[in-house]
């Protein structure tokens, strides 16, 4: 299984010696953790080193697990996210990682609210990485069923193997 290691402060190195990657939906409870997922079992399948996370823009589930939906998934795919702990995005985080990407549009406009006037981080939208993909959103599936959660998995792997992809020249 593919974990979540304890989380680590994020070194100046790190983020030159290889790619940091923030994840973003509302609550981080369901769409990010399972990017976070996706992106993390690309990466360790390929041999590619990256800094990956995930947090959501609001903090209302802040230190709660995934949506027991979410872990179901992701475990269908060899990930146990059980150890994931929900956050609320940070300032810092915009200095900590190279690319911040939003999974709709709504996430996206809250982190142009908050993202502070200098920082490192490339701010995007997820599934503009995927062909035929510009500008839409990875589906959320927090009030629907395990259909709608199986279909946000298809869209955030997608992703991750866009990124690996990336990232493995």
């Amino acid at each position: 299984m593919i974990g979540r290691e304890k989380s680590r402060p994020v070194r100046y190195r790190d983020r030159v010696s290889q790619p940091s990657i923030l994840f973003v939906c509302l609550g981080n409870i369901c769409r990010s953790p399972l990017a976070e997922a996706a992106l993390r079992k690309r990466a360790v399948a390929a041999g590619v080193a990256m800094t990956i996370d995930s947090a959501g823009t609001g903090d209302w589930h802040t230190g709660n697990a995934p949506d027991p939906r979410a872990q179901e998934m992701a475990l269908e795919h060899g990930v146990d996210i059980s150890k994931y702990r929900a956050r609320a995005v940070t300032e810092d985080d915009f200095h900590k990682f190279g690319h911040i990407f939003a999974l709709d549009q709504q996430n996206l406009k809250d982190l142009r609210r908050i993202e502070p006037a200098r920082h490192i981080a490339e701010v995007g939208l997820l599934m503009d990485l995927v062909p035929g993909r510009k500008g839409t959103a990875v589906i959320d599936p927090y009030y629907g069923d395990h259909t709608d959660f199986a279909q946000a998995w298809a869209d955030v792997d997608a992703a991750a193997q866009a990124l690996v992809k990336r990232y493995s020249r």
